[in-house]
């Protein structure tokens, strides 16, 4: 990608308008500054990074619709699930515990360990760097397929976003620390990924769950999607044993998601669902002129 004014005055216009946006919707945050100046020395600091910079700017419109969220809360249009879901959860996947029906939230919290504690947050602690270390691969090695999987992220987070406004839903640790009263400003919460930070004497999670846009969003499980589309498009570029590697980590996040009580197992089953029907729509948006001319365009701005 070579550099020019035009280039050059887009970066600028949209390095203003953001903070400025972001300032009347969500308020003032370090975050965006910071971002603003990441994209920026990124950007003209060498022909590479502006080329990574300009390839991951589809990950930057995820992260800033997610971001935007708070402006706009799925509760104001919907009334938010938290009892039904709880009982449909327990109903197909309960477990009998003492002559007591459970949830498999309920039931592993019962289980709890020291070292399943460690390892649930060890694997949440992958859902970001291992796409974006992945996507970093493909960009270097398979710039297509860097593109194709970048979109059928963004597509697989949005159709995730519209399921948060049609259904809004409240986290397993929700109903087990607040009943079924709906409270709107509910803030954050880390639920069992606390005991990581409390095993290590870290504020990892507690900072990052501080930050959540949503707490009424928990159907789909977002977080679940993401290494399955890893797995696909790993499988797709025949990585090999790496994918035994990406297996390992989804079966891993699918698992701490409902063992730290930030999922149900059917809102899992919503990420796994939600994942599959991006990567069917966007291989059938792929057949389509618009897309193939879309891809072309990426591919030439990034060379």
């Amino acid at each position: 990608m070579s550099f020019d004014k035009k280039h050059s005055w887009i970066v600028t216009i949209l390095s203003v308008l953001y903070p400025i946006v972001s300032y009347f919707l969500i308020g003032f945050k370090a975050e965006q500054l910071f971002l603003v100046a990441l994209v920026n020395f990124l950007f003209y600091v060498s022909g590479v990074t502006r080329r990574v910079i300009t390839g991951f700017s589809i990950f930057i419109i995820y992260w800033i619709l997610f971001d935007y969220m708070k402006a706009i809360p799925n509760y104001l249009y919907h009334s938010v699930d938290i009892l039904p879901i709880y009982n449909l959860d327990k109903k197909l996947f309960g477990i009998n515990y003492q002559d007591h029906l459970l949830s498999l939230n309920e039931y592993l919290h019962i289980k709890q360990s020291s070292f399943l504690d460690v390892m649930a947050g060890i694997f949440y602690l992958t859902w970001v760097p291992v796409p974006m270390l992945f996507a970093l691969y493909l960009f270097f090695t398979q710039r297509e397929q860097f593109f194709c999987f970048s979109l059928t992220f963004l597509l697989v987070n949005i159709m995730g976003f519209i399921i948060y406004y049609l259904h809004p839903a409240a986290p397993p640790w929700y109903i087990q620390q607040y009943g079924t009263v709906f409270n709107p400003l509910t803030l954050g919460n880390t639920a069992g990924l606390g005991r990581f930070d409390a095993y290590f004497g870290v504020e990892i999670f507690k900072s990052i769950y501080a930050k959540s846009s949503n707490v009424f969003a928990a159907m789909p499980s977002l977080h679940s999607s993401y290494p399955l589309l890893v797995l696909f498009y790993g499988i797709k570029n025949k990585l090999k044993y790496i994918n035994i590697l990406f297996a390992i980590i989804m079966l891993g996040i699918w698992f701490s998601a409902v063992y730290t009580s930030h999922h149900y197992f059917l809102d899992v089953f919503a990420g796994i669902i939600c994942a599959f029907s991006g990567i069917t729509v966007f291989h059938y948006l792929l057949k389509t002129q618009i897309m193939k001319n879309l891809i072309r365009h990426l591919m030439k701005v990034t060379q």
